[in-house]
């Protein structure tokens, strides 16, 4: 189903597809660590039973009509401190696909979701590993709705649902493999600015007033900026506050 992409120089060029596996990026990790794997090796699958998302969240995907794969790089030119950058790299690729068929509307949601206006079409899950102060490799998932109609969260939907029709799995890979290595050659290039500003420009809710939740405090604000960390700037009562993963709630 899923062929090896023409458009890459090694992103995707080792491609194991699964019919069904418990993680793509579990998976991925055991065979690396049997046998050295290529940088850019991909495992796609057409269904997940264990998926996940950020901090353990599970990943609800329908088998057969979504996008789940999880590919290899290895950063080593990464510090430890500048992994946010990575993701960075990896959701505007995400976003860069996507508009080939929405236009309007594809927004990042701090920190990994992708949104298409208010609803999640897919995420991001990132595990990297160290070697002293440095990345030494990193496994990205990436799970996107295309074609699946029915879900059992309200806030979950699909490409489908804002396209109206169907598309074709391997295709919308394809783009996605080819955007992934462009960003990527970007960031190993040095131009992580260029890319931090694109990202905070595509964030959901950037520049506007919104409540959020923090140790159980609501609280008005605006996001205003990434810091250097990855951690989320949010503008309220005219100072400015900084949050990790998980400790701030979109309302």
């Amino acid at each position: 189903m899923y062929k090896i992409p023409a458009n890459t120089l090694f992103i995707g060029q080792n491609l194991i597809y699964v019919p069904e596996c418990h993680s793509t990026n579990s998976l991925l990790s055991e065979l690396n660590d049997s046998s050295q794997l290529p940088e850019g090796s991909v495992v796609i699958t057409d269904s997940q039973t264990a998926g996940r998302g950020q901090r353990g969240n599970t990943w609800e995907a329908e088998p057969g009509m979504n996008i789940t794969f999880s590919l290899l790089l290895r950063p080593v030119f990464l510090q430890a401190k500048d992994q946010f950058q990575l993701n960075m790299a990896i959701s505007l690729a995400i976003v860069d696909a996507l508009r080939k068929f929405v236009s309007n509307g594809i927004k990042l949601k701090w920190p990994n979701d992708i949104y298409i206006n208010d609803f999640k079409i897919g995420g991001i899950l990132i595990e990297n590993q160290l070697k002293g102060s440095a990345l030494s490799s990193s496994i990205v998932g990436i799970g996107l709705n295309i074609n699946q109609q029915q879900f059992s969260s309200p806030i979950a939907s699909s490409l489908y649902h804002f396209t109206g029709i169907a598309h074709d799995l391997n295709h919308v890979f394809q783009d996605i493999v080819a955007f992934l290595e462009a960003e990527y050659l970007d960031l190993r290039a040095g131009k992580s600015m260029i890319l931090k500003e694109r990202y905070i420009n595509a964030l959901y809710r950037f520049n506007e007033n919104h409540h959020y939740e923090s140790e159980g405090e609501n609280f008005q604000g605006l996001i205003s900026d990434i810091d250097e960390q990855g951690r989320l700037c949010i503008e309220t009562q005219g100072r400015s506050r900084v949050f990790s993963f998980k400790e701030v709630k979109f309302l």
